[in-house]
């Protein structure tokens, strides 16, 4: 599908109701009172007829503070998905050591984990989430793995896998005038197209010269005048799933995010909640009821004010039973209720979103080792390791075609092979739980001295495995003697 044609609907109309619904998710996910206040205007009423709290709009009464509080737990549960994921870096391995040179040299320099760990959020809150290779050798000499954010691209599909992709982003502009800049990737070719248009049509296409911006792309393109060739035929971007089937589009290749739609009532209820609990701090401040009798007043036109420091007063004529004195108001607070209704409201949400309440600490046992925490995440780690199905081919994929392009643009000669991608553990086992399992191997004679190496050592090649096997065995009595040392050769 070439780019689109002269005054076409923008955002295209077949996506527009996923725009819609990730316009909802990403107002949860920032946690802004005025995305939230604008997603709602118009849904005022939630299925069970009760008014939501953010549908009313902020400046209806001027001059009121804003009363609603706001509980980022949406924005907890992105973070909490990519750090199961990413909070560890993973390890991308391939066989030729030049090539393993060269893509640890990459991927450290170009921040690769970091790429990854903000994707795998923006995945968590949007439903999937986009990887681009590009490049700039006045920027880097060496490919650039970028993020692209699901309601930024416009996919094509075939049997479920993207084809090809087209990223749009608004541009800088001091008029009414919208300029977009289109980025088509398709495999072994990239065009750039720049239109000027309003807040719903593209309008006409013009010279990318045209927009500051990208009028330096212009000097790069090919001699077709709109494209670039990327010298290799893979597509140059990749699209993840937070996590799949979409339970709103059946059939969809789309993931669905981790909020979904019955988590919007309880981030809701939660805001609710919280509103409520701080409302009753706010009224429940001491205050003094005073007659007017009390008051000290500062002549015509200013007023009169009560002195709360002053000891001592003059008796007043007022009758005793009139009730006339000083009153203490202050209401009770319900920290109970408000926090039993707010920590239930929470563990529905986590768990509806997948994840073990230990996770966000609102479990009610502190766990010692690394086999408890197991036991009490195992909700969260079944999470992560789905996620981590989707992410593992699509990571090796785009670091197959960034050493392709590396070799293409920047490193002639380069052996090129598909990276192993293996993610870290989420959570170690503690050194006493290893060594005593470790014991039970040797005893029972199933492990050698290298395997138990590498048990304790994951993170040591070969070499120093070998070496420290060599001096364990050596200290035990257990080594092999060297016949050209014993002179036993025949």
């Amino acid at each position: 599908m070439p780019l689109p044609a002269n005054g076409a609907p923008w955002p295209p109309p077949q996506l527009a109701k996923l725009y819609d619904e990730i316009r909802v998710d990403d107002a949860w996910y920032s946690g802004d009172h005025d995305k939230l206040t604008r997603v709602y205007r118009d849904n005022v009423q939630r299925k069970d007829g009760r008014r939501r709290l953010w549908a009313r709009d902020r400046n209806v009464h001027p001059g009121k503070r804003e009363t609603r509080l706001h509980i980022p737990l949406a924005g907890d549960i992105a973070t909490a998905s990519a750090d199961l994921l990413f909070a560890e870096p993973p390890t991308f391995t391939v066989a030729d050591a030049r090539t393993q040179d060269r893509l640890d040299e990459i991927t450290e320099a170009d921040g690769v984990p970091n790429t990854l760990l903000e994707a795998a959020e923006v995945a968590s809150a949007l439903g999937g989430v986009y990887l681009r290779i590009t490049w700039d050798r006045e920027l880097a000499s060496r490919p650039l793995l970028t993020v692209v954010h699901a309601d930024a691209a416009v996919p094509e599909w075939r049997w479920g896998n993207l084809s090809a992709v087209t990223f749009w982003h608004e541009l800088a502009s001091d008029s009414a005038t919208v300029w977009r800049h289109l980025e088509r990737h398709a495999p072994g070719r990239i065009e750039h197209a720049l239109y000027q248009g309003g807040p719903d049509r593209l309008g006409e296409r013009v010279p990318l010269t045209e927009h500051p911006e990208v009028a330096t792309l212009a000097n790069s393109l090919g001699p077709e005048g709109d494209s670039i060739a990327t010298g290799i035929d893979r597509l140059t971007a990749a699209y993840i799933p937070n996590i799949r089937p979409s339970r709103r589009h059946r059939g969809s290749p789309f993931g669905r995010s981790d909020y979904a739609a019955p988590l919007y009532d309880l981030f809701d209820a939660l805001d609710t909640t919280w509103s409520s609990w701080i409302r009753d701090l706010r009224l429940a401040r001491a205050r003094l009821l005073v007659p007017d009798g009390y008051l000290r007043d500062h002549g015509p036109g200013r007023g009169a004010s009560f002195d709360d420091d002053r000891e001592i007063w003059q008796l007043l004529n007022i009758p005793p039973t009139e009730g006339g004195g000083i009153t203490l108001s202050q209401f009770e607070i319900r920290v109970a209720e408000h926090a039993q209704t707010a920590e239930a409201i929470t563990r529905q949400a986590v768990l509806s979103a997948g994840y073990s309440a230990q996770t966000f600490g609102l479990g009610d046992q502190v766990a010692v080792t690394a086999t408890e925490v197991k036991a009490r995440e195992r909700r969260s780690m079944t999470t992560r390791g789905k996620k981590g199905r989707y992410w593992s081919p699509e990571v090796a994929d785009m670091l197959h075609v960034l050493l392709m392009l590396d070799r293409a643009l920047f490193t002639p000669g380069l052996a090129i092979e598909r990276p192993r991608v293996e993610f870290a553990p989420v959570v170690s086992d503690d050194p006493q739980t290893t060594a005593q399992t470790l014991a039970l191997l040797t005893q029972a004679e199933a492990i050698s001295t290298e395997t138990k190496v590498r048990a304790l050592h994951p993170d040591w090649d070969d070499t120093a495995v070998r070496e420290e096997s060599d001096r364990i065995l050596a200290e035990t009595g257990q080594a092999v003697p060297d016949p050209m040392q014993t002179g036993q050769l025949p």
